[in-house]
């Protein structure tokens, strides 16, 4: 294999990053962000009657993240988004990876799909887990490992399954609501850190099992191609051929359970050293961390947002932060492009000729 250990991988999350107001500022702030939201906005469109601008602003009479079908297209369409915008600072992908229904945004950076079939799929499908699977159950998350979390679930029945695997001690577990709570208040009894997470739905379970038949249905038709860089799989948690991400593969990706760690651990093995999360807020980097610590690896871990800091300072702060970690690309003339800052030498030091900064 070639030398990998100087490129990026871009990491999409699923669920977990969004909050209200989330990368309004970067819709003035960052032409290349706006623009490509734009684009996804005018697809997504084909599919529903409301506007993505218009939730993230928060205008009157927009639906509510709080819904499914209406979170998981907004999550896609920020995510690609600031991945166009990494792009535009000399930051590329040599692999992507994306968590649950990240997979879908993961998918359409690496060039496996078109951004059509990307968002029919991530709201066709969102619909349906609105009108089947909302009420139904729930996820949690648990500071355990996964042989830990199993040892525990016994006593419910099989009502609740591992959901996920994020880190060695970082687990979600998905099923009835009653059975969830009950579960989340015996770690929490016993000092262990749990709770249940703002999803609406039990994915990634037996739950989910009743729309085979109607997800292969509706996704049929999909044709991927040959992606243009590595598609690091979180279904079967290793690399995958993206010819393979047909309508089947994405039933598994929402019944099957998320091998995040197992794709990061993979990915780690092949010597990859460095991840970019495309998301509002960092969810998966402290499972990058902890994964790479336990596997024994240096490697580094950036967000792009913040929760509240949703503008061009905290994306630069992220870039920066990058780059003196060494993450590889960054063009600070393409950074500076249009504002009409200049580059300057360092300074030396008085009566020296030489330049001591690191």
């Amino acid at each position: 294999m070639a030398d990998v250990r100087g490129r990026v991988v871009f990491v999409f999350p699923g669920q977990g990053s969004q909050w209200e107001g989330m990368a309004v500022r970067l819709l003035g702030e960052a032409p290349v962000f706006a623009a490509r939201l734009a684009e996804c906005e005018a697809v997504l469109g084909e599919f529903v009657s409301w506007s993505v601008v218009d939730v993230l602003r928060g205008v009157v009479g927009a639906p509510s993240l709080g819904r499914i079908e209406v979170l998981q297209p907004v999550l896609f369409a920020v995510n690609v988004s600031l991945a166009a915008l990494w792009e535009s600072v000399g930051v590329v992908p040599s692999a992507v990876v994306g968590h649950s229904q990240g997979e879908i945004a993961a998918a359409l950076v690496a060039g496996a799909l078109s951004l059509r079939d990307a968002a029919r799929l991530v709201v066709l499908r969102s619909a349906l887990f609105a009108e089947h699977l909302v009420g139904r159950g729930a996820v949690a998350s648990v500071a355990l490992s996964v042989g830990e979390v199993e040892g525990r679930l016994g006593r419910w029945g099989g009502g609740l399954v591992v959901a996920g695997r994020n880190g060695p001690g970082a687990v979600t577990v998905a099923g009835e609501v009653a059975a969830l709570e009950e579960f989340v208040a015996s770690c929490k009894g016993e000092g262990v850190r749990a709770r249940v997470v703002g999803s609406t739905v039990a994915s990634h379970c037996g739950q989910v099992d009743p729309l085979r038949g109607r997800i292969l249905g509706l996704f049929a038709d999909v044709r991927p191609v040959r992606g243009r860089v590595p598609f690091y799989s979180t279904v079967s948690g290793g690399v995958c051929e993206t010819t393979e991400l047909t309508a089947g593969y994405w039933f598994e990706n929402a019944r099957r359970p998320v091998d995040f760690e197992g794709a990061v651990r993979a990915l780690l093995a092949d010597g990859y050293r460095f991840f970019v999360e495309c998301s509002a807020h960092p969810v998966l980097v402290m499972g990058i961390d902890a994964t790479s610590e336990d596997a024994g690896t240096d490697a580094v871990a950036v967000g792009s947002l913040r929760r509240d800091e949703g503008g061009a300072e905290r994306f630069l702060t992220s870039v920066a932060e990058g780059h003196v970690r060494g993450l590889p690309g960054v063009d600070w003339r393409a950074v500076f492009a249009g504002t009409g800052a200049a580059r300057v030498d360092l300074p030396t030091y008085p009566f020296q000729r030489t330049r001591y900064w690191l």
